[in-house]
C-alpha cells in the first residue's frame, strides 16, 4: 500500500479524518474539495458541506467535480445561494469547521496570503484574504493544509492575513474573536496540532518515510515534538477508491507519488517569471 498513492492523497485522507459526523464544514477548493466527499462517503455521512459561493449541501455530488462550482455539485444541493448568505453562517456561529491554507504559516498557527516582506515594501503581492480570514476567525475551529517548506514554515509570518493564535495564549479573546483558532496543520510531511497552554504548533504525526530531522530542517523555527509522536496511517483502499472517483485523472492529487500538481504548478510559474 506504501507506493499506491500519492502524497496528496494522504493529505486527503488526513483531511477527512478531521471532520466530524454532522458537522457544518466550510469546504474549500482541492485538498478540502476531496476531503469532504472523502468524509461523507466513509465516516460522516451526515456532515453538511457549506461552498463559499452559496452552494450548501447534505449529500455529496453524484459524480465527479473538480471545482465547487461544476454543476454536479450544483444539482441536488440544498441550498443554492449567495456568497453573502453563506458567509452569514460564519457570522452565526453555525460552522463547526473550516479549512483554509496560505503562502506562510508560524509557529501559533498565523497564516500569510498577502504579502511577502511584509505590507510597506514588499518582494511579493499575493492575492490577499478572499473569505480566508473570516474563516480563521468566526469558524469553531480550522484546519490549515499547506506545502511544507523552511521559507514558508517562519517563526512570525511577514503579514497576518488570517490569525490563528495571534502572539499567544489569551490572545484570540484580546483580539475580540469570540469562538475558534486552528486545531489542526496537515502538510506534505506531517500532521501538527496546539498545545492547550502555549498555543504554539506541536508536530504530532509524521507521515510515512518522514523524519523528524526532515520536518525540522523545514520549519523555521525550533519545532516542538508530542511526546507520543505517530506515524499517519496510509489511506486504506475504500477511501482510494473514493478519492479516485471524484479525482479520476488525478488532476488535484497527482499521478505519481512524487507528483505534488499545485507545487509543480508553482515551481514552473516561477521558473517563467510568472507572478
Amino acid at each position: 500500500m506504501e507506493d499506491a498513492y500519492t502524497p496528496v492523497e494522504l493529505m486527503v485522507t488526513a483531511a477527512a479524518r478531521e471532520i466530524a459526523d454532522e458537522e457544518v464544514v466550510f469546504v474549500g477548493m482541492r485538498i478540502p474539495l476531496l476531503g469532504f466527499l472523502l468524509a461523507k462517503h466513509t465516516h460522516a455521512p451526515h456532515a453538511v458541506g457549506v461552498y463559499e459561493l452559496g452552494v450548501v449541501r447534505d449529500t455529496p455530488a453524484p459524480s465527479s467535480i473538480l471545482t465547487m462550482g461544476d454543476l454536479p455539485n450544483l444539482s441536488g444541493a440544498s441550498w443554492l445561494a449567495n456568497t453573502d448568505d453563506t458567509m452569514g453562517l460564519l457570522q452565526r456561529g453555525l460552522v463547526d469547521v473550516s479549512f483554509i491554507g496560505g503562502a506562510q504559516v508560524d509557529r501559533f498557527g498565523n497564516l500569510n496570503t498577502s504579502y511577502i516582506g511584509g505590507w510597506r515594501s514588499p518582494g511579493t503581492r499575493l492575492p490577499g484574504s478572499g473569505g480566508a480570514c473570516d474563516l480563521a476567525c468566526l469558524a469553531k475551529r480550522h484546519i490549515i493544509v499547506m506545502v511544507h517548506e523552511r521559507r514558508r514554515f517562519k517563526k512570525r509570518v511577514d503579514y497576518m492575513t488570517s490569525p490563528g493564535y495571534g502572539e499567544g495564549p489569551g490572545w484570540r479573546a484580546q483580539a475580540g474573536l469570540p469562538r475558534g483558532g486552528p486545531s489542526a496543520v496537515i502538510t506534505t510531511l506531517g500532521i501538527f496540532r496546539f498545545d492547550e497552554d502555549s498555543c504554539e504548533m506541536v508536530l504530532a504525526s509524521v507521515h510515512p518515510g518522514v523524519s523528524v530531522e526532515t520536518v525540522r530542517s523545514q520549519t523555521g523555527w525550533p519545532l516542538k515534538v508530542a511526546p507520543h509522536l505517530l506515524q499517519t496511517p496510509v489511506p486504506t483502499e475504500a477511501e482510494l477508491a473514493v478519492i479516485r472517483r471524484f479525482d479520476p485523472e488525478g488532476y488535484w492529487t497527482g499521478s505519481k507519488k512524487e507528483s505534488i500538481p499545485f507545487v509543480e504548478e508553482a515551481r514552473s510559474r516561477k521558473k517563467k517569471n510568472i507572478p
